[in-house]
């Protein structure tokens, strides 16, 4: 093979226009992979200044010209610190430099095939092609286990015939919501695939062989080597993974297959993947998820999958909740408890609900409270909590069937994930403990990472992590300080218009502030989140990510629900009451809830923080950050539009995708959905709304992804899975919190088990008349603490003695003033009850569920059972063959004459 000169690319073949499609200089051999580095400060040197002369002659010049100032003034001295930073500079780019010629030879013997390009149109970047033969391919899937499709075919059934008329009878009617995407053979038909070997390749169909293994299988294949390839001639061995660390090559990336722009003849997967997938005029259809799998990888067509099937089954949650919220409206007007509030003929005076700056109010004041509570606390809502239990059981159930077909359809059953290759920080930290252990330890011992290297990390990375949590608390407990100091400067302000939405503007302007501190906090975690994750030196990829995934997680997750958490189970419990308060910091007086309850404000708080993270967070900062990077890129570049564009139009494909953005992984894009997911089922009999809001924003998410992949980053590594991961874990684990956390949210944040209690056993006609009369206490306003008085006590127009305030205490004259009455412990007891019961019916329910449901879908086991005796027939054939080919050339044998040597030729191969 021959090698192409560093300088390969010539400014007269630039201006000639890009050559069709990511190959070699010669046109025929394709760009399977692309590494970047930094081009050298002397060669990059001599080749602006080439039409000088040579080098050295322009160094004798410059001698020259300072001797001769030198008759005038003296050289000046170099600082030494300088000078020798730059020697060391110096020695690191030609260690670097070292390194890769190192590497480059090491691929070469690896049978890959590679060809530099360090022109001139992308300064200080070269580029280093990688092309992989066919005889490199064959062997890395015979070594990676591939499993690729053989000539045989068989038909594949989806059940009974009644099974397969529904099924063609809905494929038919979901015609329009099916994307444009021509598959390569029909419906009913599949390739029975095997284990790629190089000893069996006349099971495959090999006719055409620049098509038999794809870009995607080519750029994995390729960057398999990569991983596999060491330098030895160094101090330390190092793999591409060390070297990307170290700053020996800057980027490593496989390459689009073509524009999107429609430049090209004929489509490409990545035109077809923008017209019928990125973008937002097809919101409506399905996923082309083949396709999808064909170009990225399993692993990102595994997710976008899920994110389908997610937002499909939230289409039901949406439409019951709608209704749930309806049926709140609709019987708004009817609710007794809300009428008897709103009824101006019960003249019932409540006390103040802060010290001296708030005096006494009507319980009239709070109707529109009461009345905008009911659209969330009544009946219904417990229904929708059983309803939301049971659909996130299915959920379950859905995607596991759903991902054992994609398994089937994508020839991944029996896969097992092999341990990754080691990360490049483990290596580095090895190679320091070999330096300190050489002289003490046997040099044939090896030498790795044990829990006492990692013990200080773990230790930091625990007691950080529960500093912020406890940071995160602060945090909420600062807010409420906000909302009691802001309530009485409200109620203090001379405004009238301030002192009459004195509730609606606390309310918004904590929950505003509470989302504006988890968006900041939310970025702030997730660095802090990488770094210790760092600190413990995971060994393996895999082990990096879900020690990631865990600490983001918890940090995340607490980050986003404290402040709900609060609202809907601590709010409220710990106020006291009236002459005898709970105070925090010397004067401030602990926050009660409104007389509807603290459900509105939960809903309000879950509202404002879901909508803010998801239009904030996840798609502005989505469309609008890379939209801002271009901008700056475009700024400094001092071109305008058009010309941009005919600089755009005279790059490479591997140039292009230069430009785009790194991938960086699939945990973002998980995160946001699993928090999404937890405030759907979490807190849903407090907002029954959150599953329309998740569809809506679900829809819009899955095309801002799909273009940020088509488009923005480069063409990631395609991984191989065959599910989700640690994200199912966390799934299943907060579908089954969501049914502890809504039975403890009906039964003690909203009014149901109150109201229960008194229908049945104290009201005198079994109906809710009397309920707000039967929830009020009477105080005496002598009672009053010195210095908590109102300081305007005439402020309804008369002198208050007896004031009212919501819990179930003694009357001031009774026996025991002011203790908890019979009613409230009989409240905590069916309160505690229905927590109990509602948990054990619905987790039974969800279990039932379970167990009603199969994980394998009956078709798909009977298809991967036929395939097992078709790939036995298929091999007892080949011997059968085999045998009677030996009989043939046994029987042939006498024939031949007896002067011939016995001895074998060996045939060519």
């Amino acid at each position: 093979m021959s090698r192409t000169p560093l300088n390969s690319l010539k400014s007269d073949e630039a201006a000639s226009g890009p050559k069709q499609g990511p190959t070699f200089q010669d046109g025929q051999r394709r760009v399977d992979y692309v590494l970047t580095y930094h081009i050298q400060k002397p060669q990059s040197f001599r080749r602006k200044t080439s039409h000088f002369g040579d080098y050295r002659i322009l160094r004798s010049l410059r001698r020259s010209l300072s001797m001769m100032r030198g008759r005038d003034t003296p050289p000046p001295k170099e600082d030494p610190e300088v000078a020798a930073h730059k020697h060391r500079l110096d020695y690191h780019e030609d260690d670097k430099r070292f390194r890769q010629t190192e590497f480059e030879d090491n691929l070469r013997e690896m049978g890959l095939e590679l060809e530099k390009d360090e022109g001139n149109k992308i300064p200080g970047i070269g580029f280093l092609k990688i092309h992989a033969p066919w005889n490199v391919l064959c062997r890395e899937a015979e070594f990676m286990k591939l499993k690729m499709p053989t000539k045989k075919v068989y038909e594949v059934k989806q059940g009974s015939n009644v099974v397969e008329r529904i099924n063609l009878f809905i494929r038919k009617v979901t015609a329009p919501l099916h994307p444009k995407v021509e598959p390569n053979r029909a419906q009913n038909v599949k390739h029975l695939s095997h284990p790629f070997s190089r000893e069996k390749q006349h099971l495959f169909d090999l006719s055409d062989r620049e098509s038999f293994f794809d870009s995607k299988t080519r750029a994995s294949i390729v960057y398999e080597v990569l991983k596999r390839t060491r330098c030895t001639k160094a101090k330390y061995t190092m793999g591409i993974t060390s070297l990307l660390g170290n700053g020996v090559y800057t980027a490593a990336y496989p390459l689009h297959d073509g524009d999107v722009d429609g430049m090209g003849p004929e489509a490409n997967d990545r035109k077809i993947l923008y017209e019928e997938w990125a973008s937002y005029s097809v919101f409506y259809k399905y996923q082309p998820i083949g396709l999808i799998r064909k170009y990225f990888g399993e692993k990102i067509g595994l997710y976008f999958a899920w994110l389908g099937v997610y937002t499909q089954m939230l289409i039901p949650a949406a439409i019951v909740g709608a209704i749930v919220f309806l049926y709140g409206c609709a019987t708004v007007d009817n609710d007794i408890p809300s009428m008897e509030i709103c009824d101006a003929r019960n003249n019932i005076t409540m006390c103040p609900l802060c010290d001296r700056a708030c005096s006494y109010w009507k319980l009239k004041t709070a109707c529109g409270t009461a009345r905008a509570s009911h659209l969330f606390d009544n009946p219904a809502t417990v229904f929708f909590s059983i309803f939301m239990a049971l659909w996130a059981a299915m959920f379950m159930e859905h995607w596991k069937r759903r991902q054992m077909r994609l398994n089937y359809i994508w020839d991944l059953t029996g896969f097992e994930e092999e341990e990754g290759h080691h990360r490049a920080e483990y290596e580095i930290q090895v190679m320091q403990k070999t330096l300190k252990k050489q002289d003490m330890s046997p040099k044939d011992k090896k030498v790795k990472l044990t829990c006492t290297d990692r013990a200080p990390a773990y230790m930091t990375g625990l007691f950080t992590m529960l500093f912020m949590v406890g940071v995160t608390f602060v945090v909420v407990f600062g807010v409420i300080l906000y909302r009691i100091s802001i309530r009485a400067a409200l109620h203090m302000s001379s405004n009238p218009t301030a002192r009459t939405n004195i509730r609606a503007t606390v309310k918004g302007t904590a929950a505003v502030i509470n989302l504006v501190i988890i968006i900041i906090m939310d970025e702030v975690y997730g660095a802090l989140a990488r770094w210790l994750t760092l600190l413990e030196v995971p060994k393996t990829d895999k082990s990096f990510e879900e020690r990631l995934i865990i600490k983001t997680f918890v940090l995340k997750f607490a980050n986003a629900f404290s402040p709900i958490v609060y609202l809907a189970f601590f709010r409220g419990r710990m106020v006291g009451r009236p002459g005898d308060y709970v105070y925090v910091i010397g004067s401030y007086r602990m926050e009660e809830c409104a007389h509807a309850g603290c459900l509105m404000e939960l809903c309000i708080q879950l509202c404002i923080t879901m909508l803010g993270k998801q239009l904030i967070q996840n798609n502005l900062f989505e469309i609008g950050i890379p939209k801002i990077k271009k901008l700056i890129r475009q700024r400094k570049s001092d071109m305008d539009s058009q010309q941009q564009e005919d600089y755009n139009m005279t790059l490479q494909r591997h140039e292009k995708d230069h430009f785009l953005g790194p991938f960086v992984g699939l945990s973002p894009e998980y995160m946001e959905m699993i928090i999404q997911f937890g405030m759907v089922t979490l807190f849903v009999a407090s907002f029954p709304l959150a599953p329309l809001f998740a569809l809506l924003n679900n829809i819009i998410e899955i095309r801002l992804d799909a273009k940020k992949f088509v488009t923005e980053v480069r063409r990631p590594i395609a991984a191989r899975a065959k599910d989700i991961g640690i994200w199912y874990n966390l799934l299943r684990g907060l579908s089954k919190v969501a049914v502890i956390v809504n039975a403890f949210v009906i039964s003690f944040t909203s009014d149901f088990i109150p109201r229960l209690v008194y229908q049945y056993m104290y009201s005198p006609d079994g109906s809710m008349h009397g309920f707000v009369n039967h929830t009020l206490s009477y105080f005496n306003v002598s009672d009053f603490q010195p210095g908590t008085a109102p300081l305007q006590p005439m402020h309804l127009g008369y002198e208050v003695q007896i004031c009212r305030y919501k819990d179930y205490r003694e009357t001031p004259w009774s026996n025991t003033p002011y203790d908890l009455s019979k009613e409230f412990w009989a409240i905590l007891a069916c309160r505690l009850a229905f927590v109990v019961v509602f948990q054990n019916v619905v987790m039974l329910m969800s279990d039932f569920v379970d167990w009603l449901i199969p994980d394998i879908p009956k078709d798909i086991s009977l298809q991967i059972h036929k395939e097992k005796i078709l790939m036995v027939e298929l091999f007892m054939k080949e011997e059968e063959g085999k045998k009677l080919l030996r009989d043939s050339n046994a029987n042939q044998s006498p024939l031949q004459p007896r002067s011939r040597p016995a001895s074998h030729t060996p045939s060519n191969c």
